[in-house]
């Protein structure tokens, strides 16, 4: 097992000094389930909710988030973000959201935090807009799908 990067030799909690590292292109994609009842989907799909569009709301809580993640996540570096997507993916068949959000930047460090946190706020972004409809609504498999850059290079999720 390798060591923990954010802890120090006397086992303190830090920020990782990245001012050694080169810039390079980074890329990171995160995912995120939804899980609504089949009431909940009519109504997403129809457009019916009296908060508004909750696709488009979370899809721009899901940019802002991304934006924001090292103000919410104690040792994430601020970056220089050069590009966010939130994909939502509603799918009728399951009751499902599929919420794929994308980040990169150039710089000293990844955006993976970045994709995750996108992700998940655009989950409960949908949770805050259907809860009226729904308060059993389910968020679930917040996950890392690929990073790219950086000198670990490139990993992506295996399938199961």
């Amino acid at each position: 097992m390798s060591k923990l990067t954010h802890l120090d030799e006397a086992g303190h909690a830090h920020m990782v000094d990245v001012s050694g590292k080169s810039d390079t292109d980074r890329m990171a994609t995160a995912t995120a389930i939804v899980q609504l009842t089949q009431a909940a989907m009519d109504v997403l799909l129809e457009g019916n909710l009296k908060k508004g569009d909750a696709l488009a709301v979370a899809r721009i809580a899901g940019i802002m988030a991304a934006k924001k993640t090292s103000e919410l996540i104690p040792l994430c570096h601020p970056l220089p973000i050069t590009k966010v997507t939130v994909d939502l993916e509603p799918d009728r068949a399951t009751h499902r959201v599929l919420i794929t959000a994308t980040v990169k930047t150039r710089g000293q460090t990844g955006v993976e935090m970045e994709a995750l946190t996108a992700a998940s706020t655009a989950a409960l972004t949908v949770y805050d807009m259907m809860k009226a409809v729904d308060k059993g609504i389910t968020i679930a498999s917040i996950q890392l799908e690929e990073k790219q850059g950086g000198k670990s290079g490139t990993w992506r999720r295996s399938a199961l």
